[in-house]
This record gives C-alpha cells, structure tokens and sequence, in this order.
C-alpha cells in the first residue's frame, strides 16, 4: 500500500491538482487584487515550476518510442 501512494502515476495526478488550483488562485488573484504583481510572479513561478514537474514525470511514465 505504501508503494501505491509514492508511485509515480499518483504524484503525477497530485502535481496536475495543484496546477489546476494554482491557475484557479491566479485567475481569482487578477481579479480580486490587480496591483499585486510581486505575488502574481510568484504564483506563476510556482506554476511554470509545477508544469516542468508534470513533463518530467510524463517523460518517465512513458517509455521512448523505438526510432
């Protein structure tokens, strides 16, 4: 069971949530607080940081095609 919940597939679903509700707080944040750029980068930051996670792992899961 606990190989289950460090699996790779697993993480890769966790790190897509946290990407989905990252976007949802920046969308919110442009809205409710327009002038705040510092944390707007920060937020963005984190999500491009999340996206380059999510293609690793996908690069893992998925075995090379033969040439």
């Amino acid at each position: 069971m606990d190989d289950n919940l460090h699996s790779l597939p697993r993480r890769l679903i966790e790190l897509r949530i946290e990407h989905a509700d990252l976007d949802d707080l920046i969308d919110r944040a442009t809205i409710e607080h327009p002038g705040d750029e510092l944390a707007m980068r920060r937020l963005k930051k984190r999500r491009l940081a999340l996206r380059d996670m999510i293609a690793r792992l996908e690069a893992e899961l998925e075995p090379p095609e033969p040439a």
